[in-house]
């Protein structure tokens, strides 16, 4: 049934094939060996600081852990699945190699505060990888939205041409998103950054020791104030969740712009050969594949949100086995962010704008009423009244199958007299984005100022 389990002194027989198949995490939880190792240092050294162990011992722990170390990277360490997870199988190999030292490591401490402190370790480190990701991207765009801050194309409520805005406008709407997803992931982040170590089980440990010294070698922000919730908590988990679940939604907008506009009836796009693919059938196809994905897997992030949650909801204090199940969730979150950001990152990269087409697009359902409406406020028209003239005129348009864009002025008089030579300058949806004079409008000013704002936001994120 495999070796004796480290904490099998009060049991007479060894668990059934199938608790021991339920019961193990080895192989998901094995991602966790670099911060087991770095959390058990610092615990080996604050127990010889505070002359628990002998400093004999902190050496041969040292020397033990750096095999066992370069064994899991080299690919020669002997992984027993009847020690369930990656700390009792380094803790059993450990003892293996130096003998009773390694049997000492435990002393003051809990699998339960162990294993946290692993989590929350490796969950900064990722953190800063992914937060490196996410300001790439909104790099990328706003480098994108420079590039097209001349285009102009159609913006859409209800997925109905409205009025005219300019690409960059549309783009850098997701930048500002964005940078409110670095804002969560940083709270995430503070949240992560709480040290469990030395919590024990539960209730403490029975020893003088120095969580303040663990805190430092470990490089946590804050140590947590009670036992029971050091060991229970799994909020920062949640956090990352909602934070992963927020981001891989606004990716997954920005997935539904760029597969829309690289349709052949948009065509307002060409998405790059590198994130396309062809059809096992029809040769014509460029399929959007990676926007589409990007799109998909944005459900799992949800999912594994709602896991965590459903997981937590009716757990008494403190430790219960169920939060085992904490870890898949996290883990394929992160995976599949990694994977969202880079894959959304080469997709805006590469995609190359037509903007011929773009400024065709704009002629089409009548996206400068508004702007008619506005002339005729201004020479004195009820905005109500003006509404309701401009409706009537795209209603004559349909029925004759006219557009107002080319309506001569004695046509325009029939509907108001207000009308003069100069509305033409307001119908002509090519100039409709400099009369755009509010903050944060479309106008090519004002796309400016964000982009410059952005990237003073990004200098302050070092970028």
């Amino acid at each position: 049934m495999g070796k004796k389990k480290l904490w099998g002194g009060r049991f007479s027989n060894t668990p059934s094939k199938v608790a021991e198949e339920i019961a193990t995490s080895l192989h998901y939880d094995m991602r966790l060996y670099k911060h087991d190792i770095r959390g058990s240092l610092a615990h080996a050294k604050m127990l010889c600081k505070q002359k628990i162990i002998s400093q004999k011992d902190l050496d041969d722990i040292q020397k033990g852990l750096a095999i066992i170390e370069q064994e899991i990277e080299n690919g020669t360490f002997p992984f027993n699945e009847a020690f369930e997870d990656i700390h009792m199988n380094i803790e059993a190999r450990l003892t293996e190699l130096i003998g009773d030292a390694g049997k000492r490591l435990h002393t003051a401490r809990s699998r339960n505060d162990q294993v946290i402190t692993d989590v929350r370790l490796y969950l900064k480190d990722e953190m800063h990888e992914i937060k490196k990701l996410l300001i790439q991207l909104i790099v990328t765009i706003v480098q994108k939205a420079e590039e097209t801050k001349y285009v102009v194309m159609p913006g859409y409520t209800h997925l109905q041409i409205a009025q005219p805005v300019r690409m960059a406008h549309h783009l850098l709407a997701y930048a500002w998103a964005m940078l409110r997803d670095v804002q969560r992931l940083d709270f995430a982040y503070g949240q992560t950054d709480e040290l469990p170590l030395g919590s024990g089980a539960l209730a403490g440990v029975n020893y003088t020791t120095d969580r303040q010294f663990l805190a430092d070698e470990l490089h946590c922000g804050a140590i947590a104030h009670n036992s029971m919730d050091a060991v229970s908590n799994r909020d920062f988990i949640a956090d990352f969740l909602y934070f992963s679940s927020i981001m891989g939604m606004h990716c997954s907008r920005l997935a539904e712009d760029i597969i829309l506009w690289s349709t052949a009836e948009f065509n307002f796009i060409t998405l790059s050969d590198s994130v396309t693919t062809g059809s096992s059938i029809m040769p014509q196809k460029r399929n959007p594949d990676v926007a589409e994905l990007v799109r998909g897997k944005t459900g799992r992030l949800y999912g594994n949100l709602l896991t965590l949650l459903t997981l937590l909801k009716g757990l008494p204090m403190t430790y219960n086995r169920d939060l085992q199940e904490d870890k898949e969730p996290l883990f394929d979150a992160i995976d599949t962010v990694k994977l969202i950001i880079s894959g959304m990152n080469e997709v805006i990269a590469t995609m190359h704008v037509n903007e011929e087409v773009t400024r065709k697009a704009i002629y089409k359902n009548f996206s400068t009423a508004t702007d008619i409406a506005d002339y005729l406020v201004m020479k004195g028209t009820p905005f109500r009244q003006a509404h309701e003239i401009v409706g009537s005129m795209v209603k004559y348009c349909e029925h004759h199958n006219e557009d107002f864009f080319t309506l001569p002025l004695e046509a325009l008089k029939k509907f108001s007299e207000q009308f003069d030579n100069d509305i033409y300058d307001y119908i002509n949806p090519e100039k409709s984005t400099e009369r755009k004079q509010s903050y944060g409008s479309t106008s090519l000013k004002s796309v400016e100022h964000q982009i410059m704002v952005i990237r003073e936001k990004l200098h302050e994120y070092g970028c």
